[in-house]
């Protein structure tokens, strides 16, 4: 990986000094040594179902301000994806949302009738979505064999042709249409969706 840029980001105590390649490459990395298996496994799922992608490599990616590095070279929004709970951690949700969009508990609790979320802990991330802090994503689901994370969608998101997300690692990430992770991953995956409507401040 040929890292083209360095900026260094503050996001309240975090500084992140982040790095991407600005090559834009079509589908998986010719050369897998260095990946992981959990990133390999999306590419290998993406590519069984005909799912076309572009890819771009950069260092870890752990703020929206390096996300919007990689909306600047793809020309379309990151996912933002938040892993939440309810307070007795009994059930679980992933939310998909524009990445530009702040997030407010109370306005995604009242529309999925689940009171008092917060984020989930990063033991139950691991081991129903098999991912990491930092690379929460929607091909994360297809470690959810038995179905305990309930996929939640803003509205705005499937509005847009193109979204951005991870390939259950922080170090790529795809451009991907929305089209093809709503009707041919997800139903290959066999999970269902829920859209909500988060409003703008």
């Amino acid at each position: 990986m040929d890292f083209e840029k360095n900026k260094v980001y503050g996001d309240g105590d975090l500084v992140e000094s982040f790095s991407v390649d600005e090559t834009v490459y079509d589908g998986r990395p010719v050369d897998p040594s260095g990946r992981s298996e959990a990133e390999l496994r999306a590419y290998d799922l993406l590519d069984s179902l005909g799912i076309k992608y572009k890819r771009v490599d950069h260092s870890p990616a752990y703020t929206m301000a390096a996300c919007e590095e990689i909306d600047r070279i793809f020309d379309t929004l990151m996912c933002k994806n938040l892993f939440l709970c309810n307070s007795q951690k009994t059930s679980f949700y992933l939310l998909m949302m524009p990445g530009d969009k702040k997030f407010k508990t109370k306005d995604l609790s009242k529309q999925i009738n689940s009171a008092r979320l917060s984020f989930a802990d990063e033991d139950f991330m691991r081991e129903l979505l098999g991912l990491a802090p930092g690379a929460v994503t929607v091909l994360g689901l297809m470690n959810d064999r038995d179905k305990r994370v309930r996929l939640i969608i803003d509205k705005e998101l499937l509005s847009d042709e193109y979204i951005g997300v991870h390939p259950c690692v922080n170090t790529s990430s795809l451009k991907i249409k929305t089209s093809d992770v709503t009707d041919k991953l997800l139903k290959a995956i066999g999970h269902d969706y829920t859209v909500v409507e988060l409003p703008r401040e």
